[in-house]
């Protein structure tokens, strides 16, 4: 009695390996294609619920909804998003130019700089820092940071008051858009520094070390090799740090002055967004006011919804870079 020979070109030990593989490949399949359409399914799901609750109350609005910048949905029922969008806008994009810079340099220490014994701890202090509760940002951007802003704001009225940020007459410091937009920034500084930190490890070692054999130096190494490579995870993270501080509530809400008009003067008390409006308004809001601040979130998640996009696209062009750990 023989055995059947089992060669590596295509036995019956080759069939059956091919035949698992075959057989565990439909579920997954399901199971994945089955997950995508259960989060497109919520997301729908979401702004079926929006559009049905703001319907009424944008019918009984008197004003226009996107140009108006009074907000008295309870009362005289005139309320516009104009104003609270632009400073969710402005806000956000603030904190997004202060914290990526430092994120990034806190990424590049970590991965590249720091001793082992300290990148652990380091690293590890990052990640603890994006689990502190926003009340928390909160309460110290109200007792410390509005009260420490007044003399650096003062400062630069006075001296780049040319620059239209920086301009403004009367009050200068205290609850101001830009001492909101640093906490805003505090908070998502570590998801993005997380995230660009894992990204910078996955860069090439081999391209690393060829460049280090060129004589390049480490900055040098890390501008060609390492900064390509990992551009469209810190345009990733940076864009869910956005994310994060479009969405963010109480802490805006405690810090913000809750105004309703367009400035670019961010050292004036002159401030307010989405979220901090609706945290502030809807325990007091008659049907019409909730339905006018459900009709606001319902702008912020097309905002929300065309960030992404927008990031998206952006990283679908740099898809070269992600070839590169092939």
């Amino acid at each position: 009695m023989t055995t059947p020979v089992r060669t590596r070109g295509g036995g019956p030990a080759t069939r059956r390996a091919a035949s698992r593989r075959s057989s565990g490949e439909g579920p997954f399949r399901f199971a994945s294609t089955g997950a995508g359409v259960v989060l497109l399914g919520i997301m729908a799901a979401i702004a079926v619920f929006l559009i049905s609750e703001a319907i009424p109350a944008l019918q009984a609005n008197k004003g226009n909804f996107f140009t108006e910048l009074i907000w008295e949905p309870n009362g005289s029922q005139v309320f516009g998003i104009a104003a609270l969008a632009f400073g969710t806008v402005l806000s956000s994009a603030l904190a997004l130019v202060i914290a990526t810079p430092i994120a990034v340099g806190v990424a590049l220490f970590i991965s590249h700089y720091a001793p082992r014994r300290l990148a652990g701890p380091l690293g590890y202090l990052v990640d603890l820092l994006a689990a502190v509760p926003s009340v928390i940002y909160g309460l110290w951007g109200l007792v410390f940071l509005v009260p420490f802003l007044k003399t650096p704001s003062v400062w630069l009225n006075e001296h780049l008051g040319w620059f239209p940020l920086f301009g403004g007459e009367g009050v200068i410091g205290g609850k101001t858009m830009l001492a909101g937009s640093i906490v805003l920034a505090i908070m998502i500084l570590p998801i993005i520094a997380a995230i660009s930190r894992e990204v910078f490890l996955q860069a090439p070692k081999i391209n690393e070390e060829a460049a280090l054999a060129l004589g390049a130096t480490r900055w040098e190494m890390i501008r060609m090799a390492v900064l390509p490579f990992g551009r469209p995870g810190v345009i990733s993270a940076a864009m869910l740090g956005l994310g994060r501080a479009m969405g963010e509530t109480i802490a805006v809400a405690l810090i913000f002055p809750a105004t309703f008009d367009l400035s670019f003067q961010i050292l004036t008390p002159h401030a307010n967004s989405i979220a901090a409006n609706i945290a502030n308004g809807f325990g007091e809001a008659t049907p019409v006011g909730r339905g006018a601040l459900i009709a606001s979130g319902l702008v912020l998640f097309v905002i929300t919804l065309l960030v992404n996009m927008g990031a998206r696209m952006v990283i679908a062009r740099r898809k070269e870079y992600a070839r590169a750990a092939a």
